[in-house]
């Protein structure tokens, strides 16, 4: 057990090496100097040379780049992720103040599209090449195929500016919640539901299914005892990987919600050159990412513990 943590911590430091490392590298790779665009932004008027320069000394802008990455990573692995350029804050503090909005965006989201998903996609695979499985596959394809960005904009024309059920935008209350969990989870409940029907069909075709239905258990038992939690398990791993992309996914529909969160100082901190925010961004995003597949291997032991034990036998073996 120890050894295996160790290992799952050395893997998570070396892909966050890797991360920091390309996140630096091509944040100072992207046209224009971040001096002049933040002088700009905070006096309105182009600045002067000389202040320029005065804004690359203090902030080390004026250093190889090598000098600052390693000068960034240093702090960075003490908590501090600097100071933004344009906002005069600790990006920590910002981060802090964002993330909780994105976090829960992104959970409502995941919310949304397993109560979707988890029940059409059975429903799908007990009614196989019937109706029900049609139209349910008709719906995935459509929830893959469809923009978040404009699924977001068609839900705020039809229930907030026709029907007027919810806000337009913003943060507090349940109602600015429920249109951006429905725009970002309803791409994931397609992916998910398309999982859930393969896996439930290749476990309802086993021999223990055959054997439980000719002891006379009922059927719901058998869909729902039985062979729904064998076919979790494959969709644990696919609900791990897209909360990741569900985090990226946030930055668009944010922005189409105007919901105050990671996305949206993102995309402010982008068009603002204020690296800073954009690096301690991506640093964030990548390690829930990586925290959050090492939580999957974790749910698969508690899935099906026949793999804990298999992986034990073969690292017994010579």
């Amino acid at each position: 057990m120890i050894r295996a943590l160790l290992e799952r911590l050395a893997s998570v430091t070396v892909v966050m090496a890797g991360v920091s490392l390309l996140t630096y590298g091509f944040v100072f790779l992207t046209p224009g100097d971040p001096a002049y665009t933040i002088l700009r932004e905070q006096r309105q008027s182009p600045p002067s040379a000389a202040e320029a320069a005065a804004f690359r000394a203090e902030h080390g802008l004026d250093d190889p780049v090598l000098v600052q990455y390693l000068s960034w990573l240093t702090d960075a692995l003490q908590g501090d992720l600097g100071t933004s350029y344009y906002r005069s804050e600790p990006v920590t503090t910002l981060l802090l103040e964002y993330l909780p909005n994105t976090l829960e965006l992104a959970l409502a989201a995941m919310a949304v599209s397993l109560l979707l998903a988890v029940p059409l996609g059975v429903l799908s695979a007990v009614h196989r090449d019937t109706w029900i499985d049609r139209t349910s596959q008709i719906a995935a394809l459509v929830g893959i195929s469809m923009p978040n960005f404009w699924l977001g904009y068609l839900l705020i024309l039809v229930f907030s500016l026709w029907l007027g059920l919810t806000p337009v935008s913003g943060v507090g209350t349940l109602g600015h919640l429920v249109l951006p969990a429905i725009t970002l989870g309803t791409g994931m409940a397609a992916i998910i539901t398309r999982l859930v029907r393969t896996s439930m069909l290749d476990v309802l075709e086993a021999e223990y299914i055959d054997t439980a239905r000719s002891k006379g258990v009922r059927e719901r038992l058998v869909v729902y005892k039985h062979a729904l939690r064998n076919a979790l398990v494959p969709v644990v791993t696919i609900v791990g990987l897209q909360f990741g992309f569900v985090l990226n996914g946030a930055v668009v529909v944010e922005v189409v919600f105007q919901r105050p969160g990671l996305g949206t100082l993102l995309v402010d901190a982008v068009f603002a050159r204020d690296y800073p925010i954009i690096q301690g961004i991506v640093l964030v995003t990548a390690l829930t990412f990586v925290v959050t597949n090492q939580l999957v291997d974790l749910a698969y032991v508690a899935l099906d513990p026949r793999i804990d034990r298999g992986r034990g036998s073969q690292g017994d073996r010579p």
